[in-house]
């Protein structure tokens, strides 16, 4: 299409339809016959279901053009037509943008190669080169993930960022709000009555107050005087609203504690299902869309009130119950919160939107107003620069070096390799891609799984025990139930059910359902595993079978199971249940391993398997 200023640009729009971009084709300076040919490949390149759905693809493809154009034009001998490029000229390019130095060459090779195939009129030598070998990748260094050191600054900074937006703008809205009720006497404060009329303008507009000027012959519409005394126009809006740097630290917390790709974090929707009910820990499932898994692009991510381990500090105890920012849920409900007004001026139901003063990203030519955020990186990396963190590593003289780029994909990386376990990926994907590719930390990640054991391990032991009966106590109680019911604390007829099984669990048997720290006053909802650490809870000898094929089926699964995971979920159980053997003496527990039969091992399966846990 044609422009009023008469640039021929080639428009394209994002898969979801959400986005769009316009490309100068104008500025192509090759002559007409091949230009022509080659705009024709680029609208085939860039049309629906061609393979790229994201501005960054689309950019990639037009910037390769431009620079081809380049290469070309410079030529002693310049092709005139899709027939006159020749296979010298596909490999020159290659070579020369090598000889520049540019690490790309052989990904811009590529995506040159995918616009030619779709050139008309390109000779049959030319298509028989396209369809021969590539240049091998070059040997390369693997790429880097962040170190778990260098995540957390990057965690804690954001954080800290979030915090200080969330104390500024409740304030600010609590300071409304008492304006409205007539709380306030502005009448001899006219700083205060000034701040008070840009935040109820920002509330109901979305806007400062402003007025009409004439500036060389064109109406415009600037910021009242005396709104500019009170600091830059960005810092205004952030009294009310999260300021787009803001949004970018929110949108690299996610990155932190999901793994996610960055265009569907990005592009996250506020729009989500509380699966649990509003009531109990938090659990909110939000919809993804990853465009290049094709017909699987649509996905469910559950945002839980569940600290991730790479979240907390090296000592739980120092993670106050209030800092929800440790929980992907919690940073989504936050962030829900603070932007809400300001989705009601961008409309539409994206979670990441702020103001912007200026520009819309670097492909965009859009001015000052309420958008999403730029889904082109920009915004994450100049918050990056801004923070500058030091890195892990040093300079000669022992200084802190600064830290690579702060980007999102780094950020996946990182999380991939810390869990080790594929994220809207297969297994394949994740081993070949990210996990083989990234092996720099492997001694860090070894660490992690020995601190991990080591941390559950300390927690298991730190906790209450559950207490055990011996054959003799279990022969007295059946014998003076109501001494024996007094001297453990008990009513006699729940002991005397007790002894007749009828209060059995799995590991052991429970003497107040309602009575345990997990959902005190309520029938307890806890995983039977947990029973090991209650103190409603009793292990007499004939539960020792079960006990001991647990444990067995738990050391089982440390050799089959990810080291980091089984780390967390199971060696805190596995320590407690091997305090429980280690109380009995080694026969009996030879003899409850011979005499544990099929429904042992088939209710101890479907314990680990959390067929019994109530979900």
């Amino acid at each position: 299409m044609t422009t009023q200023d008469g640039r021929r640009i080639v428009r394209c729009y994002s898969q979801d339809g959400e986005d769009r971009v316009d490309f100068d084709v104008s500025k192509l300076a090759m002559p007409e016959p091949l230009r022509e040919a080659m705009i024709a490949a680029l609208v085939a390149r860039t049309a629906p279901d061609a393979g790229l759905t994201s501005h960054h693809s689309f950019n990639k493809s037009y910037r390769y053009l431009v620079e081809f154009d380049r290469y070309l034009t410079e030529l002693e001998t310049v092709p005139q037509s899709a027939a006159e490029v020749a296979p010298r000229h596909f490999d020159g390019f290659y070579d020369h943008r090598k000889a520049e130095g540019i690490k790309t060459a052989r990904h811009e090779l590529v995506e040159v190669r995918q616009l030619l195939l779709r050139t008309p009129g390109i000779s049959d030598a030319l298509a028989g080169r396209l369809a021969g070998v590539m240049p091998s990748r070059p040997d390369s260094e693997p790429s880097h993930s962040y170190s778990r050191a260098e995540l957390k600054r990057i965690a804690q900074t954001a954080r800290a960022a979030l915090r200080s937006a969330e104390t500024r703008i409740r304030g600010n809205r609590e300071l409304l709000a008492q304006f409205r009720a007539g709380d306030l006497d502005v009448s001899s404060d006219v700083h205060l009555r000034r701040r008070l009329q840009i935040l109820d303008q920002l509330d109901r507009a979305g806007d400062v107050p402003r007025r009409m000027r004439n500036f060389a012959g064109q109406v415009q519409y600037a910021p009242e005087n005396w709104v500019m005394s009170k600091g830059k126009i960005p810092d205004v809006f952030g009294w009310l609203y999260l300021k787009p740097e803001e949004i970018a630290a929110a949108a690299v917390l996610f990155g932190v504690m999901t793994g996610q790709n960055p265009e569907p974090i990005l592009k996250m929707t506020a729009a989500h299902h509380r699966a649990d009910g509003g009531v109990g820990p938090g659990t909110a499932i939000v919809g993804l869309r990853k465009p290049r898994r094709q017909r699987r692009a649509y996905m469910d991510l559950a945002l839980s009130q569940v600290p991730d381990w790479i979240s907390i500090p090296e000592k739980p105890d120092q993670l106050a119950t209030r800092d929800i920012l440790h929980t992907p849920f919690g940073l989504y409900a936050l962030v829900h919160d603070l932007t809400a007004r300001a989705r009601h001026f961008v409309g539409g139901n994206r979670l990441l939107v702020a103001y912007m003063s200026s520009g819309g990203g670097r492909s965009s030519s859009k001015g000052r107003g309420w958008r999403p955020i730029p889904t082109d990186g920009a915004l994450i990396s100049k918050l990056g620069r801004t923070w500058n963190l030091p890195s892990d590593e040093t300079d000669e003289e022992g200084r802190p070096l600064p830290m690579q780029p702060l980007r999102l994909e780094t950020l996946r990386i990182t999380y991939i390799e810390l869990h080790q376990k594929p994220v809207a990926h297969t297994e394949r994907t994740a081993a070949t891609r990210y996990l083989v590719r990234n092996r720099g930390n492997i001694n860090e990640y070894r660490t992690v799984i020995a601190e991990t054991l080591t941390a559950e391990v300390a927690k298991a032991q730190a906790r209450s025990k559950i207490t055990t009966m011996t054959a003799e106590q279990v022969a007295q109680a059946r014998e003076n139930p109501e001494e024996t019911a007094a001297e453990m604390g008990l009513e006699p007829t729940v002991l005397k059910r007790m002894l007749a099984g009828e209060l059995d669990t799995v590991l052991g048997a429970c003497t107040d359902n309602t009575g345990g720290d997990y959902n005190p006053g309520e029938p307890c909802r806890a995983s039977f595993l947990l029973c090991l650490d209650c103190e409603c809870a009793r292990a007499l000898p004939r539960h020792l079978p079960l006990q001991v094929v647990v444990h067995d089926r738990l050391a089982e699964r440390r050799e089959q199971m990810d080291p980091l995971q089984w780390a967390a979920r199971f060696a805190g159980p596995h320590a407690q249940l091997a305090d429980l053997l280690d109380q009995a003496d080694d026969a009996a527990v030879e003899d409850a391993r011979k005499t544990a039969g099929p429904a042992e091992h088939k209710l101890a399966d479907r314990l680990l398997n959390r067929e019994l846990d109530i979900r």
